[in-house]
C-alpha cells in the first residue's frame, strides 16, 4: 500500500491522449491522461468509462450534445454509447474503467495504445 500523489504522477510524462495506469483495484485500472486537441470518435461495447477532470477542462461530444466539464467534474460514459472528447487547452484527466479498456474502442487508429504504461 503505497499513496499516490497526482501531480508527481502528472509530472512523469507530457504526451497527449496517452493514459498511464496509476493504480488497480477490483478489475478496475486508474489512469492518468494529458489531453489536447480533439480524439477519436469512438465507443465501448463492453465497457462504461469515468472522466474526472483534474486540471484544466474539456467537452466531452455525442452524436446529439455535448457535455462542458471543468476542474472537479466528471462524467461517466455508459458502455455503447459514441462519444469524443476535445480539449481547446490541456487538461489533466483521470480515469476509471475495467483492466484491458482500449482506449479508442471499436476502433482502430493511430491514437490506439493497446498496452498501457504503469507509473
Amino acid at each position: 500500500m503505497e499513496k499516490v500523489n497526482i501531480d508527481d504522477k502528472l509530472s512523469l510524462f507530457s504526451e497527449h491522449w496517452s493514459p498511464k495506469i496509476v493504480g488497480e483495484l477490483n478489475g478496475q485500472q486508474v489512469k492518468l491522461a494529458r489531453i489536447k486537441g480533439e480524439f477519436v470518435w469512438h465507443k465501448h461495447d463492453d465497457e462504461d468509462e469515468m472522466f474526472y477532470v483534474l486540471k484544466g477542462g474539456f467537452r466531452m461530444e455525442f452524436r446529439d450534445r455535448t457535455v462542458e466539464l471543468r476542474e472537479n467534474e466528471f462524467l461517466i460514459v455508459p458502455r455503447g454509447v459514441e462519444h469524443r472528447p476535445v480539449a481547446e487547452e490541456e487538461a489533466c484527466i483521470m480515469l476509471f474503467e475495467p483492466a484491458g479498456t482500449l482506449n479508442t474502442g471499436n476502433v482502430q487508429h493511430e491514437m490506439t495504445k493497446p498496452v498501457l504504461q504503469k507509473i
